[in-house]
């Protein structure tokens, strides 16, 4: 069995490079940092959420957690599950019913929904065995930043459609 470490999201930023939206994940005790490059359509609607901002329709992923929730579904985490050729991969586990569903997503789509449905971000320890973190020997933004503009997309994992 594969050990899931939780995450929850320490914040967006663009890379200086790029100009590429990067949503960073972190550990509960702030000592593993996980960068991965998103869409722009996908980091707005992260940042929505995490600004508590309402929509007049709603989004992509709003309409997602409403048909769940009409369904009687409940999300019940997304992992962020591997790590393959420079691209994330994750899956959103559900329940509908009796049955447990696991359903491929990019990254940013199931941070998105899991911010909706207030559901837990985990993140398999392969894939941060694998990919690059950032683990600062103290807290320091500009440490952070520093080493951020030192990556490429290849490093972190790029964003695929």
């Amino acid at each position: 069995m594969s050990t899931l470490v939780p995450m929850t999201i320490k914040g967006l930023m663009l890379d200086p490079i790029s100009n590429s939206p990067i949503v960073v994940l972190k550990d509960g005790d702030e000592k593993i940092f996980l960068p991965i490059w998103v869409g722009i359509f996908e980091a707005n609607a992260i940042a929505l959420q995490l600004e508590n901002v309402a929509t007049p329709r709603p989004m992509t992923h709003d309409l997602l957690r409403d048909v769940i929730a009409t369904m009687e579904g409940k999300v019940n985490r997304v992992v962020i599950s591997e790590l393959r050729d420079s691209t994330f991969f994750a899956r959103i586990e559900m329940a509908l019913g009796d049955k447990s569903i696991a359903i491929d997503a990019r990254p940013s789509d199931a941070i998105a929904l899991a911010l909706r449905t207030e559901t837990p971000i985990f993140v398999e320890q392969a894939v941060l065995d694998q990919a690059q973190t950032i683990s600062p020997e103290e807290d320091s933004e500009e440490k952070l930043k520093k080493w951020f503009e030192n990556l490429t997309p290849e490093d972190l994992g790029k964003y695929k459609m």
